[in-house]
């Protein structure tokens, strides 16, 4: 299983030791449509919580040093966003995550 699928599988299983093991220490998550700089702590807490819910996901592309991954993200608001995603790797470990949102038509 590669990193990306082992993320993606702690993300939606609301792992929170299994995402502690595939997030670096010094991980930093930019969200680009909000200028946004989430810490690893940030991300894990969001991701506790019930707030995102994607849908057709898939990774676009994958090796050693990074992933990139795309899917449409529905919000607790009720908001959706086409996520563009690019995780950078070191370590074994997810160290940095870029995204790039388009809002969806309601």
């Amino acid at each position: 299983m590669s990193i990306l699928e082992k993320y993606m599988k702690v993300f939606n299983e609301k792992d929170e030791s299994g995402m502690n093991e595939i997030i670096h220490d010094d991980f930093k998550f930019t969200m680009h449509s909000s200028g946004n700089v989430l810490s690893k702590s940030d991300v894990i807490s969001w991701a506790m919580s019930d707030d995102i819910n994607d849908d057709k996901s898939r990774i676009v592309y994958e090796n050693d040093e990074i992933g990139i991954y795309h899917s449409f993200v529905t919000f607790k608001d009720g908001n959706t966003q086409a996520v563009m995603a690019v995780y950078k790797y070191k370590d074994g470990k997810i160290i940095s995550l870029e995204t790039g949102a388009t809002n969806m038509p309601k």
